[in-house]
């Protein structure tokens, strides 16, 4: 089947919030084939221990590319343990450099509570300015909505849940189902 006659996957939206001395990453789970919801629970975003330092990951895209990509991430880290900058950047030059692994289609948010990273297959670890961030099929409804929570009172996961409402009434391959995990140091 060529690519113009299979409508392709589409779905996830992950937002990345740092405010105060706490990040949240929160994602939808929904996951679509053309028009269709295939499921609506998905879980895409994960709570990692590697070598007993707490990580959290949220992914967007191919959710076997985004388990290999997070394998790779705990192995790194338990090469590095405590150094998350130094993993997610070797992990995005083996992204970047390795045949097998330049095929995966995913992205990556990733905090250890102090810092918030978005890994990608280009080869880039890229530290949001604003202390937000998002990727995915509703990433940029999210994060628009998220910069513009952040001058309130509200909290980290306030503003994440507030985002991600917001992306889900636009974006029609994100619904309401989330899964927030929150870190801090």
């Amino acid at each position: 089947m060529s690519e113009d006659q299979f409508p392709g996957w589409h779905g996830t939206t992950i937002i990345g919030v740092k405010k105060g001395d706490e990040v949240v990453i929160a994602g939808d789970g929904q996951v679509s084939l053309g028009q269709t919801v295939i499921k609506g629970t998905a879980r895409k975003v994960r709570r990692l221990s590697p070598g007993g330092y707490d990580i959290v990951a949220g992914f967007a895209g191919s959710t076997a590319d985004a388990f290999t990509l997070l394998e790779r991430l705990e192995a790194k880290l338990e090469a590095t343990p405590g150094q998350l900058a130094r993993a997610s950047v070797e992990l995005a030059k083996d992204w970047r450099t390795d045949k097998y692994l330049q095929k995966l289609e995913a992205m990556l948010i990733v905090s250890d509570g102090t810092d918030i990273f978005v890994i990608t297959g280009a080869g880039d670890v890229l530290e949001p300015e604003h202390d937000v961030t998002a990727i995915g099929s509703g990433g940029n409804y999210a994060l628009a909505a998220g910069r513009a929570l952040m001058d309130t009172d509200l909290s980290a996961e306030e503003v994440a849940r507030k985002a991600m409402a917001i992306a889900s009434d636009i974006c029609v391959y994100t619904n309401g189902n989330l899964t927030v995990e929150k870190i801090s140091k």
